[in-house]
This record gives C-alpha cells, sequence and structure tokens, in this order.
C-alpha cells in the first residue's frame, strides 16, 4: 500500500497482475485506495503472489493444522500439497496444540501461496501450557505472539479486534439460537465478561498496526460475531460489529497497513446479496473475505456443497475471497479428501462467480470445454477440469466398446450423431 501511494509500482504487483491476467495499474490503483490488498511479508519468499479485491478473480483459502486430538505433520504437510494442487489461493495454519509452532513454521517453509494465521489461537494454547485461564489474559500475550509470527514471516492475521463490550451484550439480548460459533470471538467474550473490560486487542490496536505495519502483514479483520445459524443471519449485533470492523479498516489504512474484512458463516440465500453490499458499504470497500456463507444448516457431511452455493452468490455480489469448507464441518477436523473436495468445491464457486462477472479467462476456458465436448476430445476435457484427475478415473471404470463415447448413452450419442451429419 505505501508503495503504490508512493507511486511505485513493485514485482509483486506485476506477479499478482500476471496471475489474475489483468493490467498492473489496476492492482496499483486498489492497493492504493484499500479495494484491495497483496499480502505479502517482507520477510518471507514464495512464488505465489496474490492479490484480492475489488475487479480481481474471486481467491480461495484453505484452512489445515492440527488440534489437541489430532496432531501429525506429515499429514498437515500433504494438506498443504493437495490444497496447492487444486488451485487455493492462500493457507491458514489453525493448528492448536504442543507442535502448533513446529507445524506453521515447516508449513510457511513448504508453503508456495499465501499464508494466514490466526495469532490468539497460539496465545490460548501458550496460556494453557503456563496454567494460566484465558481470562488471565495480558496485553502482552498475544503481542508478543503477533510479533513472533510476523517475524517469521506470516502474511495475514485474523485480528478479532471489532468485538465490543455493547455488541455482546446486545448479541445475549436478542438471544440468538446459536450465540457465538467464532473461537477467538469465543475468547474474548469470556475475557470481557470476567474482566468487565473493553476487547483488549480493539485497546491495543495500535500497536497491534504498528507491528504489523513494520512487517508488512495484512490484517484480516475476524468477525468474532459472524452467525453460526441462518436464523441468526444479518442481526443487530453482528452489524454493530461491522460498523466497529468500518472503523478500524480507517484506522489501519490511515497507517498504510492492509487490511480485509471477515464476514458471515450461515446466511440464506434472500440475505447473502444484501450482506454483501452492506458490507462493502460500511467497511468502505475493503476486500471481504465470507466463509461460505453456508445456506442450510442441516448437511453435515456435505456442507462443502452448501458452502459453495452459498460462496458463488456471495462472490457474484462483491465477496473477493471464499474460505472453504470441507465434508467434515462441524463434525471433526478434516483429512486429505475432505480438503480435496473442499477446495474443488470453492473453485467451483469461484469460477461460477468469476464467469457471471464476465472475466474473459474464465469465459474462454468455459468455451473451450464446450468445443472439447463437441469433438468428443477427452484428453482436453480432463485438462480444462476442476479436477483432471477424476475424469480420467471415471472414463477408465467402464470398458468401452466406442472409445470416442461414454457409457452413458453409447452408440446413441447425441453428440457423435450431430458431428456425422455432412
Amino acid at each position: 500500500m505505501i508503495q503504490a501511494r508512493s507511486g511505485n509500482i513493485s514485482e509483486e504487483m506485476k506477479a499478482a497482475a500476471s496471475h489474475d491476467n489483468v493490467p498492473v495499474e489496476l492492482i496499483y490503483d486498489g492497493l492504493r485506495k484499500g479495494t484491495i490488498v497483496l499480502p505479502k511479508n517482507n520477510n518471507r519468499k514464495y512464488s505465489g503472489v496474490r492479490a484480492i479485491g475489488s475487479g480481481l478473480h474471486t481467491k480461495v483459502n484453505v484452512n489445515i493444522g492440527s488440534s489437541p486430538d489430532r496432531s501429525n505433520m506429515g499429514e498437515e504437510l500433504e494438506k498443504l500439497r493437495i490444497a496447492e494442487r487444486y488451485g487455493a489461493d492462500s493457507i491458514m495454519d489453525l493448528s492448536i496444540g504442543a507442535a502448533s509452532n513446529v507445524i506453521r513454521r515447516e508449513l510457511l517453509k513448504n508453503c508456495n501461496v499465501v499464508f494466514g494465521t490466526v495469532p490468539l489461537y497460539q496465545v490460548c494454547f501458550n496460556l494453557s501450557k503456563e496454567r494460566r485461564d484465558f481470562t488471565d489474559l495480558k496485553p502482552d500475550d498475544f503481542l508478543k505472539v503477533i510479533r513472533q509470527q510476523a517475524e517469521e514471516g506470516v502474511d495475514f492475521m485474523t485480528i478479532h479486534a471489532g468485538l465490543t463490550k455493547k455488541a455482546i451484550e446486545l448479541l445475549f439480548k436478542e438471544k440468538r439460537l446459536l450465540n457465538i460459533v467464532s473461537r477467538g470471538g469465543s475468547f474474548l467474550t469470556s475475557w470481557m465478561a470476567h474482566n468487565k473490560k473493553e476487547n483488549p486487542m480493539l485497546e491495543h490496536f495500535d500497536e497491534i498496526l504498528e507491528i504489523c505495519k513494520q512487517h508488512d502483514v495484512t490484517i484480516s479483520l475476524g468477525d468474532g460475531l459472524r452467525p453460526g445459524a441462518t436464523a441468526d443471519a444479518t442481526d443487530h449485533a453482528q452489524i454493530m460489529e461491522l460498523i466497529e470492523l468500518g472503523a478500524l479498516v480507517d484506522r489501519c489504512r490511515d497507517k498504510g497497513v492492509q487490511v480485509m474484512v471477515e464476514g458471515p458463516g450461515h446466511v440464506p440465500l434472500n440475505q447473502i446479496e444484501a450482506n454483501m453490499r452492506l458490507q462493502k458499504k460500511l467497511c468502505h470497500e475493503a476486500p471481504f473475505y465470507v466463509l461460505g456463507p453456508l445456506t442450510i444448516d442441516f448437511a453435515p457431511g456435505y456442507d462443502h456443497i452448501t458452502s459453495a452455493i452459498g460462496g458463488a452468490l456471495a462472490a457474484m455480489h462483491g465477496a473477493d475471497f471464499l474460505c472453504y469448507v470441507t465434508p467434515a464441518e462441524h463434525l471433526r477436523l478434516p483429512d486429505l479428501d475432505d480438503v480435496r473436495q473442499g477446495v474443488i468445491a470453492s473453485k467451483i464457486a469461484a469460477y461460477s462467480a468469476d464467469l457471471a462477472k464476465g472475466f474473459k479467462d474464465i469465459k474462454q476456458r468455459t468455451d473451450d470445454m464446450s468445443i472439447a465436448r463437441r469433438k468428443l476430445d477427452w484428453e482436453k476435457q480432463a485438462e480444462l477440469s476442476v479436477d483432471p484427475d477424476i475424469v480420467m478415473e471415471k472414463r477408465a471404470e467402464v470398458k468401452l466398446n466406442d472409445e470416442e463415447t461414454c457409457s452413458m448413452c453409447g452408440e446413441f450419442c447425441a453428440i457423435k450423431k450431430i458431428n456425422a451429419i455432412k
């Protein structure tokens, strides 16, 4: 942001523009205004530079990381490999547990795309290790972790500074069906209730900004009051936090710190467009990062689908960054296949939105697929697919008499019959 405001076009801007097939001036101008972010810690080198925001392709984030009940470095590295293979634009390490520091550093070393964390998770584990309750949190506990992760090279961090005492009071007064589902939001709410003080991350936000500015860490303003049930979507507490996030966006930009805003989790289809427009208005067109949104609440095992439905609509109406959801959502830590399915579902949502938004390269890929189908060119179809492996696997499962057709229609293939007409 500071380089763009100084009139400089950096190599990172050029790389991000090349990836999105857009003029570098679009990214340069968006960085100046704050409608685009380019998360790139100045302590880290990686090949997959990405920009996120207005006028750009919809990006997809993948959450991985260990838990106290399941921790395996090899598995997390394999999740990273799968995520990158299927097109993840960023990785967030959400590890909690004894190995969290080691896992984050190893993932950072091997990650070729944008890398994010939620520092509050490590703070919680540190306190637990010291046999201190989270309600005993002191400002230096989280400032030390934010500084540590910034020095290691983390590109963006979720900071739950928009959660206020007033918004929490309103939330409990309204009696949500499913109070708070944000882990960071629940930690800070318990701290505020116990200490009867304002959110310490809000109170010490200027100090957080100084650390992030020093290392060029992008702040992702966490939505601690995001709805975890469709019945709670767009309520007063959610909007009150969003108004506070808008004020924090201004503070970030004034300091020259890149900032994006995180958005709701469970939202019915008929409220998604309004949520996107409201966020952009209240947060001054900052890039919007959404979890899903999930459009129904009763599809455990298939929430990658509910998320993809909501994500496509959200991105079409202004969301810039989709956080994937896996089939394991609400059930357990995702395994390798969950990660693959989650990435693919979110990429489909992103591509669907980008086609609707008129991106020429997505339109060309779509048309190329139609031409390959007309020609019955199965190798080309696989090459153009979101998941090339599954195309050839399905083809190989059935022995065909006619290699040009598939086992659905065989000799009655409509495309082949029309192709035969001279």
